[in-house]
């Protein structure tokens, strides 16, 4: 059973291509949100290492792999629910791209859910940013909605927050928090992602939590950062900008239900799903 009422954070970060060193940020970063309280941390999207397109295949590593084991086992010492952005996850066939996989690990370590991005960021703007996910890695096809001791969370991965019909699934199967972990280009940071934070809370009358990567980088697009936590209303209950570190605020479940019950806009959705 959730608790009501309990203290979250988010986590931004800057990541390179040394695994050892991306790891024991994000220990430290975690150790830190628990240490503050913190019952549901959550990473950003590929936290665990950012580099060349050539390596991709090489970074990747099993579910059941170290970098999850070891996250476990934190997870398990801190007794809280750890949100693990993204890893590449290696599909186990050596002819198939990577996914781009977030896992959900419970305060006795355990492993209570697994998404794979659906949708790959393809784009070019010339003179600005070219980006190919495609060229990389392979999509996922379902929506997952888990429950946890945090309440019931609803996943995706960055650039899944440009197409709403998969939070209003998300939601439909019950989520009460949104999980958004990104590494959002600088340009299109600037332009759009707390407008659509916002919106996808705001229409979804859900918590929503965007654990972000940080610049400057050593390989792809510059990122925007801006993690934060945006309340059912549509407000911004934390944000951080620049630099790294946490970013905490308190998850009210009680807020969730005054906003459904008194603006119930759910119940009057029309449009088949």
């Amino acid at each position: 059973m959730a608790t009501s009422r309990f203290p979250a954070a988010c986590i931004q970060m800057r990541v390179v291509a040394d695994k050892a060193r991306n790891l024991e940020l994000a220990e430290k970063l975690i150790e830190e949100a628990a240490g503050g309280g913190a019952r549901l941390v959550a990473l950003p999207e590929m936290f665990f290492w950012r580099g060349r397109l050539a390596d991709h295949r090489a970074a990747a590593e099993r579910i059941d792999g170290p970098t999850i084991e070891r996250l476990g086992r934190l997870s398990a010492r801190l007794g809280i629910t750890l949100v693990v952005g993204s890893i590449l996850e290696d599909p186990g066939d050596p002819d198939a791209l990577p996914f781009n996989t977030m896992v959900v690990l419970g305060p006795a370590g355990e492993c209570l859910g697994v998404y794979r991005k659906i949708h790959l960021f393809d784009i070019e703007i010339p003179g600005k940013v070219r980006e190919r996910e495609s060229e990389r890695m392979q999509p996922g096809s379902t929506p997952v909605c888990i429950d946890t001791p945090a309440g019931r969370l609803g996943l995706s991965v960055c650039y899944d927050l440009r197409f709403p019909e998969l939070y209003r699934a998300l939601v439909r199967a019950g989520a009460e928090i949104l999980l958004v972990p990104a590494a959002f280009t600088a340009t299109t940071g600037a332009a759009h992602w707390e407008v659509l934070l916002r919106a996808r809370a705001i229409e979804n009358q859900c918590w929503l939590m965007a654990p972000a990567q940080i610049g400057p980088v050593d390989s792809g697009p510059p990122v925007w950062g801006h993690s934060c936590i945006i309340d059912p209303w549509g407000e911004v209950a934390a944000m951080r900008a620049e630099g790294e570190g946490i970013v905490p605020a308190e998850i009210d479940l009680e807020e969730l239900a005054r906003v459904r019950r008194d603006f119930p806009c759910l119940e009057h959705a029309r449009v088949p799903a």
